[in-house]
């Protein structure tokens, strides 16, 4: 007869996984935002995927640190200890309130979302948010998509930037003259590389492919100069070329790379251009490529009196 089985004892965590864990915790502890896989990797990189990812599963289900979605990707951050001590001590209307923000993520939530979930009266709502905001517990953000409108999410949680408008927005008023000066930097940077690729008198690809260049080039270019009060993201740098696209000024093209940069082994690499052929004088003219064209009209929205793009290329003021 069979002996039965050993029953399956739950294994504690050996002392290098505990020494894992607590590097893990000080490495969010030294970035409050949130760390990635790719920064527990630079600082580890001896330590192997399985253990880091049975570290990182082990802090989560203990309730140490949480998981965020961003842009980016995911992030660790440090778990707020006082945030459970002080949401035990609410009563259960705040509870289920917390609980609604919570689920909101780094988006937020309106106040009248709130109340259709919650199913309170506005009164009771509005009086629940004053006091966990109080408690520190969450915090109201202007939305750029509504001025008038706040929304509400955890006090430790970044706004993603389709609340705060990232970059290009400071206090819900979109930065212009910024993102027009970055335009002309990156478009700057992306000629002077083709200068000189030229000036090396190479054969027509080679001089070709050196001109162009990486998103990570073009960012680094302009983090150089302190042009910018924010660190930018590639995501932001992106953004502006692509206007830089749509002006027909520069090109992309996406080749194949192995380098930590690449995202699925692609990576995406820009160069300054010239037209072939100069444009004609109506194509020139805002008129010529407006698409509200046939609704233009003097007393209309869309009239000839007010647009400022006839202004700035007659740059007359009238």
């Amino acid at each position: 007869m069979a002996a039965a089985p050993d029953p399956v004892l739950k294994q504690e965590p050996t002392t290098d996984a505990v020494d894992l864990e607590n590097r893990i915790l000080e490495l969010c502890q030294q970035n409050p935002k949130g760390i990635g896989d790719g920064v527990i990797q630079a600082d580890m990189p001896h330590i192997d995927i399985r253990q880091r990812v049975s570290a990182v599963n082990r802090l989560l289900s203990t309730g140490r640190i949480d998981l965020l979605k961003t842009a980016t990707g995911l992030l660790y951050r440090l778990k707020d200890p006082q945030a459970g001590v002080k949401i035990k001590s609410s009563d259960n209307q705040e509870k289920l309130i917390y609980q609604i923000i919570e689920e909101s993520g780094n988006k937020g939530i309106w106040i009248r979302d709130i109340r259709y979930k919650s199913n309170l009266l506005l009164t009771q709502v509005s009086k629940i948010l004053k006091n966990l905001e109080s408690k520190k517990l969450i915090k109201a953000i202007k939305s750029v998509g509504a001025s008038k409108r706040k929304v509400y999410m955890l006090d430790n949680v970044e706004p993603d930037r389709s609340v705060t408008g990232g970059a290009w927005y400071s206090d819900q008023d979109f930065e212009s003259e910024f993102v027009e000066v970055l335009n002309q930097q990156c478009y700057k940077f992306l000629q002077q590389r083709a200068d000189n690729a030229r000036a090396t008198k190479q054969d027509p690809l080679a001089v070709r492919n050196a001109c162009y260049a990486s998103l990570l080039d073009v960012r680094k270019y302009i983090m150089e100069l302190g042009i910018s009060k924010v660190d930018l993201s590639v995501d932001d740098i992106e953004t502006i070329l692509n206007t830089l696209i749509y002006d027909n000024k520069v090109e992309m093209t996406i080749v194949a790379s192995q380098s930590s940069a690449s995202i699925d082994g692609q990576m995406k690499l820009y160069r300054a251009i010239e037209p072939l052929i100069k444009p004609t004088g109506l194509t020139r003219m805002p008129c010529g490529v407006c698409p509200v064209f046939d609704q233009c009209y003097i007393g209309g929205v869309v009239s000839p009196s007010n647009c400022v793009y006839i202004k700035q290329w007659l740059e007359l003021d009238f």
